[in-house]
C-alpha cells in the first residue's frame, strides 16, 4: 500500500571531469580531486537516505573510487549505468548512484543518443558517443516510484544537442502515457545532467518549450530559495570560455501548456514539491578544482 506522506528526495547532478593523464592548465590529477569531490558527495546527501546522485564524465576507475568512498561508512551505495563506449566499462558513464536499502530497481535502460539508440553510436554531429541513463524505483517503505534519468549531451554539435533532447522527450512522452513496457502508471520523472546548452540556445529552449512535459527546478524555487552560484561551468580557471550555466534537473509535468509558477507540479495523480536548489563551490581556500563544474542540488518531493 502506498504512502500518503510526502516522500522527501535530494538530487545531486555533477560533471566530475574526466581522470585525464595530461591535465590542463590550472587542473589537478583525479587521485588528487578525488577527496574532495568524495566528501562532497558524502556530505550532501548524509541527511537524506533518498538522494540520488548523478554523474557525468566518469571513468570506470573513478566509480570505483566514488563508491569506495561512499562505502567507508555504514551506508551502502550502489549505481546503474554503463561505459558509453562498448555499453560495458569502457569509455565515460553517465551512472545514478542509490541506496539499495531504500529503493529497489524496477527496470535499468540505457539509450545511445544517435539514429540507433539501442547500440553504441555516434549521432548526428555528435563529436562523441553520448548516452541516456534510465532508471525505474521503488522507494522499499512508502512504494512510490520515481524514474531518474541522468545524460551528457554532445559540447560541439549543436544539432546532436538537439536531437538528443527530442529523442530524450520522446522517451518521456512514452514513459508518462504508460506505453513503456516496464511501467504501469506514470510516475515522477527527473532528468539530471550536463546538457552543454545555456537557457537562450535551442536544446534547452526545446526541454523547456510549452508542448515539453519538462521544468527546470532552478525556475520553480523563487531566487530567495535558491543558494550558491548562477553558473554551473567555470573551467579551471584559465578556459577562454566565460562561466555558464549548462548544468540542469528538471522533473515532469502534466501535459498542457499551463505550468504552475513554482512549489508543486502536478501530474497523473502524484505531486512533485520543490523546496530547494543550489549550486556547489568546486574550489575553496585551497585553490584545487574538484572539478571543472559545479554540482547542482535540488530538493524535491513526491506526494
Amino acid at each position: 500500500m502506498k504512502s500518503l506522506e510526502p516522500l522527501p528526495i535530494r538530487v545531486l547532478t555533477h560533471n566530475i571531469r574526466y581522470a585525464t593523464t595530461s591535465p590542463e592548465q590550472g587542473e589537478k590529477k583525479w587521485s588528487d580531486r578525488a577527496p574532495q569531490l568524495i566528501a562532497e558527495l558524502c556530505f550532501n546527501t548524509h541527511h537524506c537516505a533518498e538522494s540520488f546522485i548523478c554523474l557525468q564524465e566518469v571513468l570506470h576507475e573513478q566509480l570505483i573510487d566514488i563508491l569506495s568512498g561512499l562505502n567507508r561508512s555504514s551506508r551502502l551505495w550502489s549505481y546503474i549505468g554503463v561505459g558509453r563506449s562498448d555499453g560495458h566499462e569502457a569509455g565515460e558513464y553517465s551512472p545514478i548512484l542509490f541506496r539499495p536499502d531504500i529503493w529497489s530497481i524496477n527496470a535499468v535502460e540505457t539509450l545511445w543518443l544517435s539514429e540507433t539508440p539501442e547500440r553504441p553510436s555516434k549521432g548526428w554531429d555528435a563529436a562523441s558517443i553520448r548516452i541516456l541513463t534510465i532508471g525505474v524505483f521503488q522507494h522499499r517503505q512508502s512504494k512510490k516510484k520515481v524514474v531518474a534519468m541522468n545524460t551528457h549531451l554532445d559540447d560541439q554539435g549543436h544539432k546532436s544537442r538537439y536531437e538528443a533532447c527530442r529523442l530524450i522527450l520522446d522517451r518521456i512522452d512514452h514513459i508518462m502515457e504508460g506505453e513503456a513496457d516496464y511501467l504501469g502508471a506514470a510516475p515522477a520523472i527527473f532528468l539530471a545532467g550536463d546538457f552543454n546548452s545555456e537557457p537562450s540556445q535551442a536544446a534547452y529552449r526545446l526541454l523547456t518549450s510549452a508542448q515539453s512535459p519538462m521544468s527546470d527546478i532552478h525556475s520553480l524555487v523563487p531566487p530567495q530559495g535558491r543558494y550558491g552560484d548562477f553558473n554551473t561551468f567555470t573551467g579551471f580557471g584559465h578556459e577562454s570560455l566565460p562561466p555558464q550555466r549548462i548544468d540542469f534537473l528538471f522533473i515532469n509535468h502534466p501535459k498542457p501548456d499551463l505550468k504552475p509558477n513554482y512549489v508543486f507540479i502536478h501530474s497523473h495523480g502524484f505531486r512533485w514539491g520543490v523546496s530547494g536548489y543550489s549550486v556547489l563551490p568546486n574550489r575553496f581556500e585551497d585553490g584545487l578544482y574538484c572539478s571543472d563544474h559545479r554540482a547542482v542540488v535540488g530538493d524535491l518531493s513526491v506526494h
